[in-house]
């Protein structure tokens, strides 16, 4: 099958330092790879993969579900930490969801958590209406570019497959419901303005964290797709001062 411009996974061999990034669902790797370079740049190990259903057509995405998706940043965590040291989790929307939840699921094997708008509720009334409706509608407009920045565009699916939206909600619960399990330093980053996420989403995953050590950034500038936003260099940049604080070895012998 092949896949949409930009959706091709993308993996850098660096320093024994690993960062793995998720992005959003009806997206692709597209979105993210701006800062997955940027960390590569900075000499990290990192690993951006597609996931499944994802990059081709919405209707693949309508044969997987959160199991799926999940499945694979599981792995590629594994992976990274069977070659890397220190290993964080990164990801935007559903992406920062997945990142959470394998923060709360391997505990020490991850060493921080920075997610971009994640999303962990499903905008009301549609959510409610998801488990007759996906029987009735196969799909609904697209989410994808939500973005101020004028001319760029995200490369995702225009249409939303609802069997795999209804897996969305699903897994949203269970990441609230597991939410107190994530103790790691967090870099929680929102958009001042978002028209995909339900409002409150940051503010939730912030006052059910177990965390201590919680940085909080403002991305005035952007909408939801904050990672190739006016705001994204910021991001990009908050990202690697957080890893560098929490691993600061790899800041003196292995930056290029």
């Amino acid at each position: 099958m092949r896949l949409l411009p930009g959706a091709e996974p993308f993996t850098h061999d660096g320093s024994s330092t690993g960062v793995l990034l998720c992005h959003g669902f009806t997206g692709t790797p597209h979105s993210l790879r701006p800062w997955a370079e940027y960390l590569a740049d900075r000499g990290l190990t990192v690993s951006l993969p597609l996931l499944p259903g994802h990059g081709t057509r919405w209707q693949d995405l309508q044969r997987t579900g959160w199991e799926d998706w999940y499945a694979t940043v599981d792995r590629e965590l594994r992976e990274l930490r069977r070659r890397c040291a220190t290993v964080f989790v990164c990801g935007l929307s559903m992406g920062g969801a997945l990142a959470l939840r394998l923060a709360a699921r391997h505990g020490t094997g991850v060493a921080g958590v920075a997610v971009v708008n994640p999303g962990v509720t499903f905008p009301s009334p549609a959510g409610f209406l998801l488990p007759v409706l996906r029987h009735l509608v196969p799909s609904t407009k697209g989410i994808v570019s939500d973005i101020a920045k004028k001319g760029v565009a995200e490369s995702g699916y225009d249409r939303v497959p609802l069997h795999a939206a209804h897996s969305l909600r699903r897994f949203q619960a269970l990441v609230r419901a597991e939410l107190p399990r994530v103790t790691q330093p967090l870099l929680l980053m929102r958009s001042a303005r978002d028209h995909v996420l339900a409002p409150g989403d940051a503010d939730l995953v912030r006052s059910r964290v177990s965390s201590t050590d919680v940085t909080e950034l403002l991305l005035p500038a952007s909408f939801h797709v904050a990672t190739l936003d006016h705001d994204a260099e910021r991001i990009f940049q908050e990202t690697d001062a957080f890893i560098t604080r929490l691993a600061p070895a790899r800041d003196k012998e292995d930056s290029p």
